[in-house]
């Protein structure tokens, strides 16, 4: 025996296997395939927390995810302490420590009561109206205490040490819930041939059929139909069983997000498994089988422990084998709770009376055999730590341990409606169900509206074989024919607190409150009262609440509307929905092949996007200006060598490549000869640069385009959303090779001199590879791909080889170089080096409201081209004012600061009128003097004249002039 309240026999736990487990330090002992609440009901623990608002006792109230009170924390050692959650879903193991929450000192005994004393003071929205003076005390005082009383338990404060997996699927069938419908539906899918993946959050697959004794399916009792059913299920390849794994959100093309949790159930963790999975499931089609959530009532002190939900009851006796009391009394608007009454009383239990709220007696009271009370309800409730009695609305007042009620059921309708299907209001339900869906989905059995067993599986079946809905026909017998129907309202004594929504402590004075202060919305009223807005998100709560507004306000329930059915369904884990993304993997960082030469060789590194690059190498303890300076002057009179393997690769292959690329680019590439290089400028649909870039065309259907480092992966993702949904007829393929490829830049007069000894096969004399060419060859015998191109204006070469030889082949060109005196250069040098030759770079001299015009690149636009994307856009008459912010060139006295705006007149008063902002500043050794970029309006038009940019400390002059300031002619370019 488990526990004085354990039954001698039934449920599907393992009494042979006992199970040893602590709540709040005391010790226990449960079974194995108990939860902690059904172990804790065996053993009469009813007390498990205190509410969030007033710290009222609160009990179990339901036996699955719906459960808003019995939160939990769950310590498993260092780093493993997770607060917040629901006994009814945790499965128990030998040596669980559990504790209560939001309690001091004890549960028994909680000083934080006090607040449900001075209630009064504390109604709906109260914050809004208390902390408004003196407004001095809100930051010392209000906010500190508020904060310090707001959440329920405590977060963990060290790192998570387990490990998190996620893992991507597709299906032709996805079925939500492996209750009677959903093991339909897969049975008739998997007949079919289909790929099926059938989930359930619970440990067991089996739904309402675990706790269903008396019932025949096929002639089969249902435990043998459901064993038979799941053998079948597991014997076919084709159809992957998931318990313990919630659905708890759906985006967009039936993407379904699925959270598995694969360990927390085991008493000793295997290291070789992670806690929890997180499915990335894309289904053809969706069956949602999710079922239904037994309503609660509403009346006076309707929260006390041992208030209990009626068919949760049923479920902790003929499942777990725990009777939940002694003595109890039922209220009920619905046919179903007689079915709990009858199995409590036969299991032992004393029904005192049943109290049925509505005004003729049904079949089912006529049956039951029990002292039913027609036309009453219980309207209060008395007890300290748990129930003792129970008030009728008749004025008398039965003694008891356990209140049951059940104000009928409320279809689960969160996914369906987060699918964007619409719901229609069910007047004999009292409740919202699926009506027109916009996507592949269905849904059967109780979340459908759906309630006796035959009706349940015939619904699934049909839409498991929707390929041929023959409608199959089940025999269930052993059932009687109940009819579920809408809660009857009550009539609620306010003498206490009558709660809709138990984890938030909102009452219907607080719903009186929201409405009389002038909320109509029930999304208003939802966030002033903060009803349905808990981590159970409304389960128990939202039909209740829609149902007391609608009374007040005298409109029908559909009138007032529902709330919105936002995700996750049930809480999800961070880890779960980070895998492993989190430490040096939250953001991965990305190095390339000659990473570690330039670490050996004292570089000082910068991230650029994901990536980590040489931003300068100081020698002898040079500072940055003196690195940089020297760099430079390598570059400009012998060699550098510089690491731009960081660039966007991406291959565009195919007979329509051409055509892809001349609709996407603002160039022509239809006349590029092979062998050469274009540059190439990426317009979003507004017309404004998105991205720059070489393109070289390697073969009549092939070409190597480059983009910004940082722009690697939109540049990708613009180009396959075109050719996805835009240009779908073009026969193309892309390829990111980012990282195929290692870039060794070679750039200054003696470029050519340094590589040519280490190509072979290949002419590089400037009379066969000139400037903008490319070519395919060996270097030290690895295959390679040329591009003479040069983003410092100096003869250049980058020599692309793959990505596993690069630091074999930098190391040998570099051996070269040093005859030359070739010098390492980070990316400082190459900004100095670009913007003495004025070019650009995007997201430095862009802002995302630049046009090719404004950076002086007209000639990069394709004049005969008959569209591209963005072309319509530079046709608009603000693309065409003469007064736009152009790119110039600022020549001033000091370095200017980046961003700095910059102003016409020196005196200007303030507010200033701002012309621009300088985009890029440095100093220039090849210039001997500070040079800057800026974005100045109507700029080209000011050559010569003298702006101004104002400092904390002075106003700088500056003297606007071209964007170039070396070489001019690009003589240099051509060695």
């Amino acid at each position: 025996m488990t526990g004085q309240f354990r039954a001698p026999e039934g449920g599907r736990v393992d009494r042979a296997r006992p199970l040893s487990f602590s709540f709040d330090g005391k010790q226990f002992t449960g079974c194995q395939g108990d939860t902690l609440a059904s172990a804790l009901l065996a053993n009469g623990v009813h007390l498990v927390g205190r509410s969030f608002k007033y710290h009222r006792p609160r009990g179990i109230l339901s036996a699955g995810s719906e459960e808003p009170n019995a939160l939990v924390s769950i310590d498993r050692g260092p780093g493993r302490v997770t607060p917040n959650l629901r006994a009814t879903q945790l499965e128990l193991y030998d040596g669980m420590q559990a504790h209560s929450q939001n309690r001091f000192p004890s549960l028994g005994f909680d000083v934080g009561a006090v607040s449900n004393a001075i209630g009064s003071l504390l109604p709906a929205g109260f914050y809004y109206k208390t902390f408004m003076w003196p407004r001095a005390f809100w930051r010392h005082l209000y906010e500190p205490s508020i904060r310090a009383a707001a959440g329920l338990g405590h977060a963990p404060v060290s790192p998570d040490p387990d490990r998190y997996s996620q893992h991507y699927a597709h299906c032709d069938v996805l079925i939500i819930g492996a209750g009677p419908s959903g093991l339909a539906a897969a049975l008739a899918a998997s007949a079919r041939g289909a790929r099926v993946v059938l989930c359930d959050e619970q440990a067991e697959l089996g739904g309402s059929l675990l706790a269903e004794t008396q019932a025949t399916i096929d002639g089969k009792p249902v435990p043998v139909w459901l064993w038979d059913t799941l053998e079948t299920l597991h014997q076919n390849a084709d159809v992957t069983l998931l318990p313990r794994t919630t659905a708890f959100g759906w985006f967009p093309d039936n993407l379904i997000g699925l959270a598995e949790r694969v360990t927390d159930h085991l008493a000793k963790l295997e290291a070789q498994l992670p806690r929890e999975r997180l499915w990335q499931v894309r289904a053809q089609e969706v069956i949602i089988a999710a079922g239904a959530i037994e309503r609660p009532l509403v009346f006076s002190d309707n929260d006390r422990p041992g208030v209990m939900l009626a068919d949760a009851a049923r479920h902790y006796l003929l499942r777990y084998g725990v009777t939940v009391g002694a003595r109890a009394v039922m209220v009920t608007s619905d046919d179903t709770a007689y079915a709990a009454a009858t199995a409590l009383q036969q299991a032992g239990v004393a029904i005192s009376a049943v109290a049925d709220l509505r005004p003729q007696a049904s079949n089912a009271a006529r049956e039951s055999g029990l002292d039913v009370r027609i036309g009453t309800g219980v309207v209060a409730t008395s007890g300290r730590l748990r129930i003792t009695h129970a008030t009728l609305s008749s004025g008398e007042t039965i003694a008891c341990d356990t209140l049951l009620m059940c104000g009928g059921w409320t279809p689960s309708v969160h996914l369906f409606s987060q699918s964007r299907g619409k719901l229609r209001f069910d007047e004999v339900l009292g409740a919202f169900l699926p009506s027109t869906s916009t996507v592949a989905a269905r849904s059967v059995g109780a979340c459908n509206g759906a309630f006796s067993l035959t009706s349940c599986l015939e619904q699934g079946y049909a839409a498991g074989d929707s390929a041929a809905p023959t409608h199959r026909r089940f025999a269930v017998s052993g059932l009687p024919a109940f009819v579920p129907s809408a809660t009857v309202e009550q009539s609620v004594a306010m003498r206490g607190k009558a709660f809709v929504d138990f984890q938030n402590d909102v009452t219907v004075k607080d719903l009186h409150i929201a409405t009389r202060e002038g909320f109509r919305s029930i999304e208003h009223v939802k966030r002033y009262t903060t009803t349905g807005m808990a981590t159970d998100q409304g389960k128990t709560s939202n039909m209740n609440t829609l149902a007391i507004v609608s009374t007040i306000l005298r409109q029908p329930i559909p009138a007032v509307g529902h709330t919105t059915f936002r995700m996750p369904y049930t809480p999800v884990t961070f880890g779960a929905l980070a895998g492993a993304a989190r430490g040096a993997l939250f953001e991965p960082v990305r190095q390339t092949p000659m990473h570690d030469w330039a670490a050996a060789r004292g570089a000082v590194f910068e991230n650029v996007g994901t990536w980590q690059r040489a931003r300068y190498f100081p020698r002898n303890g040079e500072d940055m200006p003196a690195a940089v300076a020297r760099e430079c002057h390598a570059v400009r009179n012998a060699v550098g060598i510089f690491d731009a393997t960081t660039l966007g690769k991406i291959e565009v292959i195919g007979p329509d490549a051409v055509e892809f690329l001349n609709r996407l680019y603002t160039n022509d590439f239809s006349r590029l000869a092979v062998g050469h290089c274009r540059y190439g400028v990426l317009l979003n649909e507004a017309g404004y640069v998105m991205d720059d870039g070489v393109v070289a065309r390697l073969a009549p259907d092939r070409f190597h385009v480059t983009t910004t480092t940082g722009g690697a992966a939109g540049v990708l993702h613009h180009m396959e959303d075109y050719l996805q949904t835009e240009f779908p007829e073009l026969r193309v393929w892309l390829t990111s090779i980012t990282e195929q490829w290692a870039v060794i830049a070679v750039q200054g007069p003696m470029a050519r001199d340094v590589i040519a000894p280490l190509v072979r096969g290949t002419d590089i004399s400037p009379a066969v590879m000139p400037h903008m060419t490319v070519r395919e060859g060996r270097i030290c015998n690895v295959p390679m791909r040329l591009f003479r191109v040069s983003f410092t204006g100096e003869l250049g070469y980058e020599i692309n080889v793959p990505a596993d030889y690069g630091h074999a082949v930098w190391d040998a060109v570099f051996g070269v170089g040093m005859r030359y005196g070739m010098t390492p250069y980070g990316t400082e040098t190459m900004h100095v080096l670009r913007a003495e030759k004025g070019y650009i770079v995007v997201g430095q001299e862009t802002d995302g409201t630049v046009i090719p015009a404004d950076l002086g690149l007209d000639w990069a636009i394709g004049k005969s081209k008959a569209d591209f994307v963005g072309k319509r856009s530079l046709m608009r008459p603000d693309m065409l004012r003469t007064d736009r912010k152009q790119l110039v060139g600022l020549l001033a006295p000091d370095v200017l600061e980046e961003g700095a705006q910059i102003v016409a007149n020196a005196n200007s008063p303030i507010p200033m009128a701002m012309l621009g902002h300088v985009t890029s500043a440095y100093w220039s050794g090849a210039l001997g003097r500070p040079i800057a970029l800026g974005l100045v309006a109507g700029g080209r038009a000011r050559f010569g004249q003298t702006l101004y940019v104002p400092m904390p400390d002075r106003t700088i002059a500056v003297r606007v002039t071209d964007s170039i300031f070396y070489d001019s002619k690009g003589k240099r370019l051509h060695g």
